[in-house]
């Protein structure tokens, strides 16, 4: 334990805390942004796929299955190195935001489309027998119960998502990770440095991990089954009476 603490350097810690903090912000900010997009390319995309249109699902398919089948650095790689050759250039936040967020939507369609799908049958067809639009039964039906089973699996692809801002680091965004190879290349503090950014990254998620443990609890209280008391014989009928 003597030698693990003789490699770490308080002052160097309390030195480049602060650049280490202004990294986590640039971290954080890349996940609300790619987050809050996600979210609704996510269910446009999940829509897309079970229209009736087929050449529109045919398109989302073809999205959602390239964008699962290769690896998330490689759209990174993509977008910032590979289009500027055709005239197309993106500073390099905004193409970690692009990359990150082609590819965490494809990956939220698919929790969009089980929620949906995992609806009773029996519910769209008599909200059919009612004579409501597909769009209608969508907003008051469908989506409302969706929602129980679509949010937690959100909540852990958001603290993914968080984790997964390092690989911007690889196309120069000054997120955390990135912040922490520059000072690191500087002072050779590599233990210190790393050290620190492990327990930023662990200090900023282990909340968004409770609050998806929460989510989830509040979200079977909300929709646990009620027990219905069995009717009693009617008001004046003889004793015995069923």
């Amino acid at each position: 334990m003597s030698g693990i603490f003789a490699l770490f350097n308080f002052r160097s810690s309390l030195e480049y805390l602060p650049d280490l903090l202004r990294g986590a912000l640039v971290s954080v900010e890349l996940t609300l942004s790619v987050m809050a997009i996600s979210l609704v390319l996510g269910l446009v995309v999940a829509l897309a796929r079970m229209t009736r249109l087929r050449p529109v699902r045919v398109a989302a398919t073809f999205y959602v299955e390239v964008i699962r089948g290769t690896p998330c650095l490689l759209q990174l790689f993509y977008i910032y190195f590979v289009l500027p050759a055709f005239g197309v250039r993106f500073p390099a936040f905004t193409a970690g935001v692009i990359g990150l967020t082609v590819n965490y939507a494809a990956y939220l369609s698919e929790v969009y489309r089980a929620g949906i799908q995992a609806v009773a049958k029996g519910q769209l067809e008599a909200a059919q027998a009612l004579g409501m639009s597909r769009t209608l039964m969508m907003r008051l039906i469908i989506l409302p119960q969706a929602i129980r089973i679509i949010v937690p699996p959100l909540g852990n692809y958001f603290i993914s998502l968080f984790k997964d801002t390092a690989l911007a680091s690889i196309i120069t965004v000054k997120e955390l990770l990135f912040t922490g190879q520059i000072i690191s290349a500087t002072n050779f503090q590599y233990f210190t440095i790393f050290t620190i950014i492990g327990a930023i990254y662990l200090v900023l998620s282990y909340p968004g991990s409770l609050g998806v443990q929460y989510l989830e609890r509040r979200m079977k209280i909300g929709y646990r089954p009620r027990r219905v008391a069995p009717a009693g014989p009617p008001r004046g009928a003889p004793e015995g009476a069923a």
